[in-house]
């Protein structure tokens, strides 16, 4: 995206706008409608608190406290004493963009133009995103939602810390320094700023964004490594997917043709065997499974970012004006989808291991132990498979489900609890772990190719990506630093350079 460019709220708002605003830091404007409806909403509102109409956590407590009655003169009171009580997560705080993402979804979800707050308080939001605002919200301790979002909203109010170019500043310096004035909340802005799905998703989305990426990239590896290791066609045959019409399935074993079509090591070794190992032959299946669970979860998480997720509602349709409490921030879904995409993250990562362990098995792949001319005295790609066991064994931690637990809270009024909050960050760490194994597996196709017959070249894909690596990686003909080559493939990955690199020759891949 042009750095010029702005994204527009008001509309429907893609996973990949998302990702261009939280991560990339585009520029939020509001559309006249997204403006248009919050000012109806806020109008309904006021009408209401002057009326001294009954509204839960308007002129009423919250949770368990529902019961008490507010008076109109204290509710600017109310609304500043949920924030001061309810900003106690605990622990490091969150990357800059989580925050970021835990600010948009805020406007996504008060924009909608049900929850009844001034358009000024979402403006005050949206400067915190075009002028680099970033209040410290630290990141343990939510059960789905209200303490992390509570951390915003004092930077908000000029409480708090946030960073602001490069130093972290009490809140109120860093909102001088930008420019910004601190807001004094009116009724139910400071119940609307922490209620609903907003961290839980913003977490949610940014992670996902990674896990589809990783699981295309996993394609392109996958193939790669089919093509190091000889491996023969058959299984991806497309008679072999018209019988089990799985679309991601098909799609998985149509990007590994493409990648390896013109591929002479493909050619020359196609009937060499009947089949190969699962990790090899499977790839369509398991990949397939994965990026089905991924997709699954992009519809879910998309509804989730364009959703109005407060409680209560303002609805302010003529004649059936009312407000309504009910229970949208539960974090179920946006939980169980991230909970299952911890699973897919999991497998797609047991199987890069597998792979990479083949091609550094002498005894499986025909080249030398652990791709290096005189092990014994060098141990070449031996441990970074350690590290892919290291990383998998916390993999497979994370993929358990946070969403099965249940603690009550609130004295029992909120006895139910959905533990979203958990599932959504877990599978940010889990996309992070899975870059890092399949860099480790590509970092074995690279080292590799110096055993292969010179006199057989690589697919034209292959050959893009190894000469790319070649600039930064030099062929391992003894022990070296491993490390830093490590982290270079792995932010390959996570940049979306490697797919790209494949999608230059071999065109869009599914």
């Amino acid at each position: 995206m042009n750095k010029e460019e702005k994204i527009i709220l008001g509309g429907y708002l893609s996973l990949e706008e998302f990702v261009e605003i939280a991560r990339y830091k585009a520029q939020v404007e509001f559309s006249p409608e997204y403006c248009e409806r919050v000012r109806k909403s806020r109008e309904l509102v006021e009408k209401w608190v002057e009326e001294e109409k009954v509204m839960y956590g308007v002129t009423t407590g919250f949770g368990a406290l529902c019961t008490q009655a507010i008076g109109k003169e204290d509710t600017e009171q109310l609304q500043e004493n949920i924030i001061l009580t309810h900003a106690v997560s605990v622990g490091e705080p969150l990357k800059e963009e989580a925050v970021r993402g835990i600010l948009l979804m805020v406007l996504q979800n008060l924009g909608q133009g049900y929850s009844g707050v001034r358009l000024e308080v979402l403006e005050a939001y949206r400067d915190f995103l075009n002028k680099g605002v970033v209040p410290v919200i630290p990141q343990n301790g939510s059960v789905g939602y209200l303490a992390l979002e509570a951390h915003g909203a004092l930077v908000l109010m000029g409480m708090g810390k946030a960073w602001y170019k490069g130093e972290m500043l009490e809140g109120r310096e860093a909102l001088e320094r930008a420019g910004i004035k601190p807001v004094v909340l009116s009724s139910k802005e400071g119940l609307a700023l922490v209620s609903g799905t907003t961290s839980s998703t913003a977490l949610a989305a940014l992670a996902l964004y990674d896990l589809i990426q990783a699981g295309k990239t996993a394609d392109v590896i996958g193939a790669l490594s089919l093509e190091t290791l000889k491996g023969v066609m058959n299984a991806f045959d497309e008679r072999v997917m018209q019988v089990r019409p799985h679309r991601e399935q098909g799609n998985t074993a149509e990007n590994v043709r493409k990648i390896l079509k013109d591929s002479q090591v493909i050619k020359k070794y196609q009937g060499s065997r009947v089949q190969d190992a699962l990790s090899l032959r499977c790839i369509p299946q398991l990949h397939g499974a994965a990026k089905k669970t991924l997709e699954d979860a992009r519809k879910t998480i998309e509804t989730e970012i364009n959703s109005c997720c407060d409680n209560p509602i303002i609805w302010r349709e003529e004649g059936r004006q009312e407000v309504i409490s009910a229970c949208n921030p539960d974090s179920s879904y946006v939980g169980i989808e991230m909970d299952s995409a911890c699973i897919a993250a999991c497998t797609l990562g047991k199987m890069s291991e597998r792979r990479n362990n083949r091609i550094i098995d002498e005894s499986l792949s025909g080249y030398p132990w652990f791709c290096i001319k005189e092990p014994g005295l060098n141990s070449g790609l031996m441990i970074p498979q350690y590290t892919q066991a290291g990383l998998l064994n916390e993999m497979r931690v994370l993929a358990s489900p946070a969403t099965v637990d249940n603690t009550p809270t609130c004295g029992n009024q909120e006895d139910y609890v959905a533990m979203g909050y958990f599932a959504c960050r877990k599978a940010g760490m889990a996309a992070e772990k899975l870059e890092y194994i399949l860099a480790i597996e590509l970092l074995s196709d690279y080292q590799a190719q110096q055993f292969q017959d010179r006199d057989t070249e690589v697919s034209s894909v292959s050959k893009n990506i190894y000469e790319t690596l070649g600039k930064q990686i030099p062929v391992m003909e003894k022990d070296m630093l491993l490390y830093p080559h490590i982290e270079y493939l792995r932010e390959l990955i996570h940049s979306g350079t490697v797919l790209k690199l494949a999608e230059d020759i071999a065109g869009k891949l599914k």
